[in-house]
């Protein structure tokens, strides 16, 4: 079946709505709603009972990098700054060093055990050495997973932020590949650069977002969301046109944008949680649908065995060599060996090769599929029970919620109280947002002039004002006292 004009949104809908319908139920039987994801994508195309012909490696990775855009942004707008803060050191370590070693360790297993070159042996590597966002932020939250020690954070913070090294290193290798005769110190370089226009760029699009976001009047809450889609492409476009790595700008970007006062927050969150699950159906879809399951049967065995050396030696030990000097429990080590999935972000690396033309793209590009496939089947649906055995887990009732989450879900907070304006008050004139109120104290109606007003982040507050509060503990209610009044407690 040949996709059409005519006919292309109807199959789309209608393999959302199945998709959707699927990932509903999937988890009764322990199945991980991406692995569902790539299944249907597979059923429907050329080779399963759909018959839809899809054969453009160009067009899925297109949809695969503006998928990722959404998937880490928001990934990175959930990020609490205060859980990521003590795990920094581990999250970057992991993130740099440890894909590396992953690389290098899988690229020279699969140079024994093929007939793969060096280079295309390490590209192999380094196209799946990266952890994968979407599947560790959809499995751990779709599960509910809590984790002693800051292990959720760190595996977050690495799996949000280890996709840059992966892309480098896979763009270095191909270059390699196609180019042998290239001295290997350009890789070092490309890494050095991408890494640090990356992340300047995702501190200065961060600020100037913030500013954006909060000081241009809209009107309209529903139209701050799209701004900060817009905002996010220009800062993933303009940090891959100066040289800088997009993905790594993005993330950072985000995190420091989750982590600030904004205006319609509560809104962009959940537009961002909405959209980050319709991108992981899309991007599994046609990852799904540019699979012939008929191509990857001759290299079942070989995959397998590469995934096993992926999963129980290369993931491993690059993990124990990265946090080596780091002081952490054997058995949390074990666990962030175990939760290395690979989903769709090895799969569109692996599209670059397909692109590039060279010899064994299409061999590399199963291998890696099957590599995906089985990651997220074994480890995805292994992630609860491992968590129990190595005692990792906290107890359902000992699991918290971070502010973020908090706040989609409209949570009651545990008191209200009233606060007056006093014409005094140094909030007179001031935004919402610019208040810097506690970040657990939210104000929900204003009283002003007998009547009720719902407040927004631009809402501007006027003396006389009665700002209706809720917080949790009386340490809150004091914090907005002080941001109402701070000056005159200061002169006194």
């Amino acid at each position: 079946m040949n996709l059409t004009t005519e006919n292309i949104l109807l199959v789309g809908s209608i393999l959302l709505l199945i998709s959707i319908i699927a990932g509903k139920t999937s988890y009764r039987f322990g199945v991980p709603t991406l692995v569902l994801f790539l299944i249907i994508g597979m059923l429907a195309g050329s080779d399963g009972i759909g018959g839809i012909y899809f054969d453009n490696p160009k067009a899925a990775q297109f949809i695969g990098i503006v998928s990722l855009n959404f998937i880490l942004f928001s990934g990175g707008l959930d990020t609490s700054w205060t859980s990521v803060r003590p795990v920094l050191k581990e999250g970057i370590l992991l993130s740099t060093l440890g894909v590396l070693l992953t690389a290098l360790t899988l690229g020279v297993f699969v140079w024994f055990v093929t007939d793969f070159t060096i280079y295309e042996g390490l590209l192999l590597g380094a196209i799946v050495s990266s952890t994968d966002a979407a599947a560790v932020f959809s499995v751990l939250r779709s599960k509910s997973l809590a984790l002693r020690d800051n292990l959720r954070p760190t595996l977050e913070l690495e799996s949000g932020s280890n996709d840059p090294m992966a892309y480098v290193l896979t763009i270095s290798l191909l270059s390699m590949v196609v180019r042998p005769e290239q001295s290997p110190a350009n890789i070092i370089f490309l890494f050095l650069e991408q890494m640090f226009l990356g992340t300047m760029a995702g501190f200065f699009f961060g600020r100037v977002s913030r500013w954006v976001i909060n000081e241009i009047h809209l009107g309209f809450e529903g139209l701050y969301p799209v701004l900060v889609i817009a905002l996010m492409f220009i800062a993933f476009s303009a940090t891959e046109a100066i040289g800088g790595n997009g993905f790594l700008a993005i993330y950072i970007a985000a995190v420091y944008l989750g982590n600030q006062e904004l205006i319609h927050k509560k809104t962009i969150l959940k537009m961002y949680d909405g959209l980050a699950w319709l991108m992981q159906i899309v991007l599994f879809l046609t990852l799904g649908l540019l699979v012939y399951p008929t191509r990857i049967v001759p290299y079942i065995g070989l995959g397998l065995l590469i995934s096993l050396f992926l999963m129980f030696v290369a993931r491993p030990v690059s993990v124990f060599l990265s946090l080596m000097f780091v002081r952490m429990r054997l058995r949390n080590k074990l666990y962030i060996s175990w939760v290395g999935l690979r989903g769709a972000v090895p799969i569109v690396f692996a599209t670059y090769p397909l692109l590039a033309g060279i010899d064994k793209a299409d061999m590399i590009f199963n291998i890696v599929f099957f590599i995906a496939l089985t990651s997220v089947l074994i480890q995805g649906t292994t992630l609860g029970i491992v968590s129990k055995w190595l005692h990792v887990a906290l107890p359902e009732q000992s699991k918290p919620l971070s502010e973020v989450e908090k706040l989609i879900l409209d949570l009651p907070k545990s008191s209200l109280q009233e606060f007056e304006v006093l014409p005094t008050s140094c909030a007179v004139g001031k935004r919402i947002v610019d208040l810097n109120f506690p970040h657990s104290a939210f104000i929900v109606l204003i009283r002003r002039d007998g009547k009720y007003i719902r407040p927004g982040g631009s809402t501007q507050i006027e003396a006389g004002d009665m700002l209706m509060v809720l917080a949790d503990s009386p340490e809150d209610f004091a914090g907005v006292d002080g941001c109402l009044y701070r000056k005159e407690r200061a002169k006194l």
